[in-house]
Formats: structure tokens, sequence, C-alpha cells
């Protein structure tokens, strides 16, 4: 059957006609810088063939997820395993469904190994389902690149090896492919040379200019020629177009794209204080706060009130009668958490470990089983390497200590002390100072505890163009000062109380010296030791 598709008007004001069945064993390629009415082209020609021939869409972009509504096309995410995507591909052959794949949100690697994944699932399908389809190309470019570039080169590879099989072998399977690029200098020589129908829009470069000229059969005088083509006017010349080159401009089309042609609108009439006052306020930042994990056996603000009270968890019997108040009580179990941690290397000792020793300082002092519960002790601990007190109460610094209880134990402590340089505007601690924190002698330690919180959505890490870095805690619009990540910064407020918080987590509290003197301690040049990641809420020391 004989199928002519209507493309719009020549020159002469004839009617510009497309032969589908010649289109199928011939292939096309469209070339138009950004803006010279290629993806209008595409639409025009996939809107005329939707009811006659099965359509697969390569769409980077998302723009032809219209064609859902109005023909039917079945959109087909591309976030999917390689092996799901070629079944589905083989299933479209079997059903001849028209399908849109839509790769918008993906980065270019990702994008060309979706791709390729799919275009294979259509090549690698049975015989008895090689019905005539057409394999539409946007950003041809992408996918079938003529040099090596920024993307993994099994990526490269992958997507290449599957462009170049839809154009040189595609033909016995049934499949016509229909590329478009934006420069015919970027494509793939071995897989532009595949076809036999051309529509050349406008271009500028004199490379893309003579490539253009000499795939038409057109003098190098002529090239010039494609600089003035306007938007939506193509030379189409083929088999399945014309025998020889003819100007066309495109008709009109019924669906539309989200990313359409730019047009000017006037600007906000804002103030330009009130302007400075939007770009700069710093309350645009701030991260919406996680929900809290309600399976904590004993929260945060209900601990700082014990803590306050002096009436901490006791397991087991009631102990013996004390002379003593329990304000005095605490403040022994104060001094002995003091004690702790002027150890430099507490920091690196596992906790089980520091609670028998918490224990055997407590029966010292005749404390019973004041406070002396595990749990209690991890979350007491945590707080104070974070230099936590009881006196702070306020309802931002609650909000924090609650959404700390979503992280693991053994993390709950870098994070407070992350949430108290934010509070106070410090520095934000360097990576060894993070690694010290959770107990270990490697800095990549610490950038991983970032990332990790960054995944949970409990904080934002940005690095400027010097490589600082600040941090930004969510919920609550605290955010650091910047800082590098490779060596120990000073506190925007010397004596405040982030000082004795971070020589508390650095080890070096009660030590006599200052913060810079024991940051010496720190070896940076001292190869990281063999330790894995931590599996999810465990403990690498235990």
């Amino acid at each position: 059957m004989k199928v002519g598709i209507e493309l719009g008007m020549t020159s002469a004001g004839e009617p510009a006609r497309l032969d589908l069945e010649e289109l199928l064993s011939t292939r096309l390629l469209v070339q138009g810088n950004s803006g010279s009415g290629k993806s209008h082209l595409l639409r025009r020609l996939l809107e005329q063939s939707a009811p006659w021939v099965q359509q697969a869409i390569i769409d980077p972009e998302g723009d032809f997820v219209s064609f859902s509504e109005r023909f039917g096309h079945t959109v087909v995410d591309a976030e999917r395993s390689p092996g799901e995507l070629q079944r589905i591909a083989n299933r479209i052959r079997q059903h001849r469904a028209s399908v849109v794949l839509n790769l918008e949100g993906l980065d270019a690697e990702e994008q060309m190994r979706c791709a390729a994944a799919f275009l294979n699932g259509l090549f690698d399908a049975d015989r008895t389902v090689w019905f005539p389809m057409l394999i539409a190309v946007d950003e041809a470019q992408l996918f079938a690149p003529a040099v090596a570039g920024e993307v993994a080169d099994d990526a490269r590879k992958a997507s290449l090896g599957a462009m170049t099989n839809l154009m040189c072998r595609g033909r016995k399977r049934g499949l016509a492919g229909i590329i478009a690029t934006q420069r015919l200098a970027k494509l793939a020589k071995n897989v532009a040379a595949e076809a036999s129908n051309f529509l050349m829009g406008r271009t500028f470069l004199d490379i893309d200019m003579a490539r253009a000229a000499d795939l038409l059969g057109m003098e190098r005088r002529q090239a010039e020629a494609f600089r003035d083509l306007e938007p939506g006017q193509f030379v189409a010349l083929g088999p399945a177009l014309s025998r020889r080159p003819l100007q066309v401009r495109i008709g009109s089309v019924d669906t539309a794209g989200r990313s359409g042609r730019p047009s000017l609108m006037p600007l906000p009439e804002t103030p330009r204080d009130a302007l400075e006052d939007l770009i700069f306020d710093p309350a645009g930042d701030v991260l919406p706060m996680p929900t809290p994990n309600p399976a904590r056996a004993i929260a945060t603000a209900e601990l700082m009130r014990r803590i306050e009270t002096g009436r901490m968890p006791e397991t087991g019997a009631e102990p013996e009668t004390d002379p003593r108040s329990e304000e005095e009580r605490q403040a022994l179990i104060d001094g002995i958490y003091a004690e702790l941690l002027s150890d430099p290397e507490a920091a690196f000792r596992p906790v089980p470990l520091l609670y028998q020793d918490f224990q055997f300082h407590c029966r010292l002092k005749k404390l019973g089983t004041f406070g002396q519960d595990m749990s209690s002790f991890r979350r007491r601990l945590a707080l104070a390497r974070a230099g936590i007190t009881a006196e702070e109460g306020d309802a931002a610094w609650q909000q924090v200590l609650s959404v700390s209880e979503s992280l693991p134990e053994e993390m709950q402590g870098v994070f407070l002390m992350i949430a108290r340089a934010a509070r106070e505007g410090a520095v934000c601690p360097p990576d060894e100072a993070l690694a010290r924190a959770y107990g270990s002698h490697s800095p990549s330690r610490g950038r991983w505890l970032l990332t990790y919180m960054a995944e949970q959505g409990l904080i934002r890490s940005e690095a400027d163009f010097r490589g600082n870095r600040t941090v930004a805690i969510a919920g609550v619009g605290w955010r650091t000062a910047a800082g590098s990540p490779k060596t120990a910064g000073k506190p925007a407020a010397p004596a405040s109380k982030l000082a004795s918080a971070q020589a508390l987590i650095l080890g070096f509290a009660g030590s006599g010296r200052t913060g810079d003197e024991a940051a010496g301690d720190m070896h940076p040049d001292e190869p990281d030791p063999d330790e894995g990641h931590p599996g999810e809420g465990t403990v690498a020391a235990e």
C-alpha cells in the first residue's frame, strides 16, 4: 500500500509529500541548529504517519509525551533495569504498540545506556514479529557521538553500537530509523551515512554547511544558502522525498512539546532592595524537615528532660539510700562523661568499652544504678560529644534533636556536632574532625558521613569555587560558615560553646592545649585504614 505523508508546502506552493513505504526502506536524516524547527518537523512527520505505521520515539527531553493523549502512544519510563527495558521492547514488537521512551531527568550517560538497551530489545526481537516500525531518535548526536566525550567508554560504545545496528541492519528487521541532530559534525559518520533521505535546515558553521551540501549533492559555493533558511524551512532530498534538492516549509502540528520556542515577556517591577532580599534570603534555602523516627525507645527530648531533672532511666532494683541529692549525683555523672571524653583515644574506642569504663567509674563513686542503662549512655554520650546541654531547650534545637534520632546512634553525635556549628555560624568541621567524631582515622569516612546524611534529607552540603564547604541543616535554616574540608578551621565565635564541643569531640578537652595545637594530633598524611562502610544502623567498631 502506497501512503503519502504531507510534510508541508514547497517553495513553488505545491504540497510536499513523503513516500512512507519508501521511507521504511531508506531511512531519514534531519539536521538543523537549535531553533531551526527540527523537532517541529519530527512532530509533523510522526503525527501524519501515526495512523499508518507503528512508532517508537527516543525522547531525551520529554517533548513527545503528548503523543500519549493524542495518538495513544504508551510512555515508557526509562528508569528501569536494562533487562526490563529489553523485555518491554520485545513485547512492544509483539503487540505492535507505538511508544515514547521518555529519558527526561537522566544524565547523558544514563540516557545512552537506556536507549541502547531499548534499541537492542527492538533489534533482537524474534523474526516472527519483524513488522514495519519507525524509530525516531531526537538529538541523535547524544546517542551516536562522533568522538569520545566525558561519558564512560562502555556507555558510549553500547549506545553507538545500538544506533549503528538501527541504521545499518535495521531494515531487514522492519526498523526504519529517523534521526535528528543539531550538528552533522557531532554525529558518527557511519550512522549518518546509512540514511538515503535528508532534510537539512538552517545551520551556520562552515563544516556543517559543507557536509550538508555534500550529502545533498550541492556545490560548495551553494552551501551558504543554509544560513538563509528560516525556522521551519528545510532542503529535502532522497527517494522518499525528491530526486533533486527541494526547499520545503513544514506544516502545522496538532500536539505541542513542553519546551516551546522562547518568547519575550516583561520583567517584574520589583524594587531593587526587595529583589536583593529575595535573592539573598537564607530562608529560601531551608530544607524540609524529615519526619522523625517514632520507633526510638527513648526520645531525645525526654532524655534531655531527665538530664535536666536528674531523673535518668534506671534498670533493676531501686538503689540504696544515698544521702547525696540528685543534683549532686548528676554532677558526678557529668564529671564522669567529661573524664571519659578527655582521653585523646576516646573517639576511637568502641562504645561498649566506654560503657564498661563508665560503669566502673560509677561504682567507684558509689552511684549504684543511677543513669547507667546502655541506651541512655549511648544517647548521653552523643549529646556530650556534641557539647549539648539541657539548658538548650528552644524549639528549633529540640526539633533538630528529634530528627537526629532517625540516624544510627553512632552517627548522631556527628550530626549534632554539625548542627551546633551551623547554629552558631561557625565554620564547617573538616573531614578529619567528622571522622574522629565517628571513631575513625580516615578522612574519607567523614565525607561519607556527610553524603549519607544528605541522602537521608537531613542536611545539604555544598562547596564553593574554592572548595570550601558549607552545610545547611534541614528544617531550621541553620548554615555553617564556609570551611575547608581538609583543614581544621577556627569557629566564628571563639568563646562559644562550640569550641568546647569540638574540643570534646576531637579528644583534647582538659589537655591544657588549644584546638589549633591539638589539631596536630590528626595525621593528614596517615594512610586510611582498610575499613569498610558500616551497614545501615550498625556500629563499625562493635
